[in-house]
């Protein structure tokens, strides 16, 4: 149950835009696993360890596809989202007014029983620099927020009382990503296309909290990987992003994401500021 896409998303200047050619940071290679830090690690450890290379490929204009696009083929989709928030770096109002309109709207796109958002990041790189408003600049390797072993933990870290019913029916981890401010004009997000990806791309990594070790997905570099974004977001629309599902029928289980330099960015581009929450979704039995 997917909502079908709004002509007006695929209007305007942004439309004409084919596909550009960008690099994206893949790692170069598989083994020892890459460890990352989710904080500074102590003095002499790398913040990422791994090897990373920068390949160029060929990123397409999503618009073109809009409602072609499935979260179970594709693994990702363009919607209008309408959103009464008034500031986004404000966590305590980011909970209580945007959390809801995300359950909501995941709900709507995907027919799930239930949605449960448990947290969030704004990226902008300036603030980032200046250590403000608890701001990330933007994500620019080649990854995954889950793995198969991290997905179904996170559903144990927040719903220990109800996890062995939860996991015996289908779930999945869904982002929601949109621009703060809009039009995206400079690292927009490049979404990977979930049936180009292959076994042999991927790379479990761990990530390293003060108190767990969590573990994300990273990816080796395959000429057959086909890349997408939607140029110019504004503050009305949002990607949702599968990044886990449970169920294991040929559909799309997650995929591949990074920021990358749009060489259609403006000279006077404004930074990227965006932010992406997070949901563990939950189907009923009989529906999923």
């Amino acid at each position: 149950m997917e909502t079908s896409i709004q002509t007006s998303l695929e209007e305007g200047t942004h439309a004409s835009i084919g596909v550009v050619n960008a690099r994206l940071n893949y790692l170069a290679e598989a083994t020892p696993k890459p460890v990352n830090y989710a904080y500074d690690p102590p003095a002499g450890v790398p913040r990422r360890s791994g090897k990373y290379f920068a390949q160029t490929v060929a990123i397409h204009n999503g618009r073109e596809l809009l409602n072609k696009l499935s979260l179970d083929t594709n693994g990702f989709v363009l919607t209008e989202h309408e959103t009464e928030v008034k500031d986004f770096y404000d966590p305590d109002e980011v909970k209580a007014v945007y959390y809801p309109e995300v359950e909501r709207l995941i709900k709507r796109v995907t027919g799930a029983e239930r949605v449960v958002v448990f947290d969030h990041i704004v990226r902008n790189p300036v603030l980032a620099e200046r250590g403000e408003r608890g701001a990330r600049p933007p994500a620019k390797i080649v990854h995954n927020d889950y793995s198969f072993k991290s997905a179904p933990r996170r559903v144990r870290d927040h719903l220990p009382e109800e996890v062995d019913r939860l996991l015996r029916n289908r779930f999945a981890e869904i982002n929601v990503w949109r621009a703060i401010r809009g039009p995206i004009e400079s690292s927009p997000l490049a979404l990977c296309d979930a049936r180009s990806l292959s076994a042999e791309d991927i790379v479990p990594v761990d990530l390293v909290y003060r108190d767990r070790v969590g573990e994300t997905l990273g990816f080796l570099h395959n000429p057959r990987h086909s890349w997408y974004y939607f140029p110019r977001m504004t503050r009305n629309e949002a990607i949702l992003l599968k990044c886990y599902d449970s169920k294991d029928d040929g559909r799309a289980r997650f995929t591949a994401h990074t920021s990358f330099e749009d060489p259609n960015s403006p000279p006077n581009a404004a930074p990227r500021e965006s932010i992406e929450v997070r949901a563990l979704v939950f189907w009923a039995p009989e529906t999923a």
